[in-house]
């Protein structure tokens, strides 16, 4: 019998006013499988991660992680944002800016969350800080404060961040987008070492050569929806619908190989 799927996307909709940005997303992911996120810009594909964790409250749809209806109650009442702590707690999120704080150093920005959410004591987040640190190749720099750290040490930081909430689920939201283009690939490195070790994750991402190396299945939005989806190398290398293969011939990628 086939496991459920560890997320699941259902008609998911959201309006700002009344513009419609997401019309109707649905998709599931697997336990330990890599999604990419790719489309133009304004495609929806940043408003949809973010309605994920209800950083942006969807307009209607459901969410659900492990079966869990996320951001509201079964009866359709909308969590308080006490509630929804925990959930989003489950689903770790890096954004295209680093947000750490600057008046803490690294080992301290990362034990933040487990020692006053999660109530963990020092010793044991001290300990599990070292263990993320190592994850994102930046063990040596624990004491230093985040003005010292470049671009994408800082954004390495803020992985091992959201690491160390042991999420379930971790999201990240354009993560390169923010960095010189020599710091991007220390980025993308450490994202694709947690992809390898099997962390369910959704990416949504301008790197369309890294998408298709290191996502199981990629979903091309455009205009508020899923246009295309399916197996990463399938969907770039033998698109089917035109609004993709033109969005692929835009970027030069017309005949990836």
């Amino acid at each position: 019998m086939q496991s459920p799927a560890l997320l699941s996307v259902a008609n998911l909709k959201k309006s700002f006013g009344s513009f419609p940005v997401l019309k109707g997303v649905s998709f599931e992911l697997s336990r330990g499988e890599c999604i990419a996120i790719i489309g133009p810009s304004g495609s929806g594909k940043s408003t949809c991660l973010r309605a994920i964790n209800y950083l942006e409250p969807p307009s209607s749809g459901e969410i659900r992680l492990e079966g869990r209806l996320i951001g509201k109650h079964e009866d359709g009442r909308r969590m308080s944002d006490a509630e929804l702590a925990p959930q989003r707690a489950d689903m770790g999120m890096v954004f295209q800016s680093f947000n750490l704080w600057p008046h803490l150093d690294v080992r301290s920005n990362i034990t933040l969350q487990p020692r006053k959410v999660r109530k963990m004591p020092t010793k044991q987040a001290v300990e599990l800080c070292d263990t993320v640190l190592a994850k994102v190749h930046l063990s040596e720099k624990a004491s230093q404060m985040p003005h010292r750290l470049s671009g994408g040490q800082q954004q390495r930081v803020a992985i091992a961040r959201s690491l160390a909430q042991e999420p379930k689920l971790l999201l990240f939201d354009e993560p390169t987008s923010a960095l010189d283009p020599e710091l991007v690939g220390e980025v993308l490195t450490v994202i694709k070492e947690l992809a390898r070790d099997g962390l369910s994750m959704v990416l949504v991402t301008h790197e369309i050569a890294f998408a298709r190396e290191v996502a199981d299945r990629i979903l091309f939005m455009d205009g508020g929806v899923i246009i295309e989806e399916g197996p990463a190398r399938q969907v770039l290398d033998q698109p089917q619908h035109p609004r993709l293969k033109q969005f692929l011939s835009a970027l030069g990628l017309g005949e990836v190989t």
